[in-house]
């Protein structure tokens, strides 16, 4: 089961909402102010480009990016999807209680943070030159150095 592409899908999804779940209830718990709030936002915001980020990381030095990106790109579409439709509800709101443009400017929010964060750890994968091309690359360099160089004769 752990296989399946799905599971690592919903296993993402479910962990950045996780996240949302966290700040919602720290929030609702602890904090009425605006303030407060629109920093429990922005620390639940870095949190989540920071797990994308990282798994990004990690998976671009273990696969090929056809292979790892649709599992992190819809993982964090899943995990954006409950934390705009499902999380609210944890606050004791609705989806579209404070409005269509607050509804869309998370959805916007959202999807920037997971995309900086992907892009990042990506970036630093390539910058140390641990990402799956680098090392082929390096593993070809190797293979041909390793080979005796061929004689040709000319006439």
């Amino acid at each position: 089961m752990r296989q399946q592409p799905w599971f690592r899908i919903t296993v993402l999804a479910v962990a950045l909402f996780a996240i949302n779940v966290v700040a919602r209830l720290a929030i609702r718990i602890g904090a009425d102010d605006g303030d407060a709030q629109g920093l429990a936002s922005i620390a639940m915001f870095a949190v989540i480009a920071l797990v994308l980020g990282g798994l990004t990381f990690v998976r671009s030095q273990q696969q090929k990016p056809s292979q790892w990106l649709p599992d992190v790109g819809f993982g964090a579409l899943g995990g954006m999807a409950l934390t705009v439709l499902a999380g609210p509800f944890v606050s004791g709101h609705g989806p579209f209680a404070n409005g269509a443009g607050d509804f869309f400017a998370q959805i916007w929010l959202y999807s920037a943070c997971a995309i900086v964060g992907s892009v990042i750890g990506y970036w630093i994968a390539v910058m140390l030159g641990r990402d799956y091309r680098s090392k082929a690359l390096k593993a070809y360099t190797e293979a041909r150095k390793a080979r005796p160089r061929r004689v040709v004769r000319r006439r």
